[in-house]
């Protein structure tokens, strides 16, 4: 692991500039998406710069998965972003489909009992 690496996976917080480099995005993108998402809440210290934390990042990536990636329109991603498992990884999402067909079994089992 690079010392850059290293600074970058011990940050905090990381400036408006950074999240924009990491992400190849105009920070206007940003700040727009900031007015756009509502849980896009990036603190501000005392002289009023953005400061974003990991989980702004996560919700950033999701954001730029969805509409640079997958061509989502701003009202698009914002209805897909409502539901919890957008926020959701991929294993998370397997864990909730078999869990899904677990309970579908069980109720079967039920209604058999019955």
């Amino acid at each position: 692991m690079s010392l850059n690496q290293k600074e970058q996976t011990e940050k905090l917080f990381y400036s408006i500039s950074e999240v924009s480099e990491m992400f190849d995005l105009n920070a206007s993108t940003l700040r727009f998406w900031e007015k756009e998402f509502d849980f896009l809440k990036p603190t501000k210290n005392k002289k009023g710069n953005r400061l974003f934390a990991k989980k702004d990042i996560e919700h950033i990536a999701r954001i730029v998965d969805l509409v640079k990636q997958k061509g989502f329109t701003i009202q698009g991603a914002r209805e897909q972003l409502k539901s919890k498992s957008a926020f959701a990884s991929p294993d998370h999402l397997q864990v909730i489909e078999r869990l899904q067909q677990v309970k579908a079994r069980l109720i079967e089992l039920r209604d058999k009992l019955d």
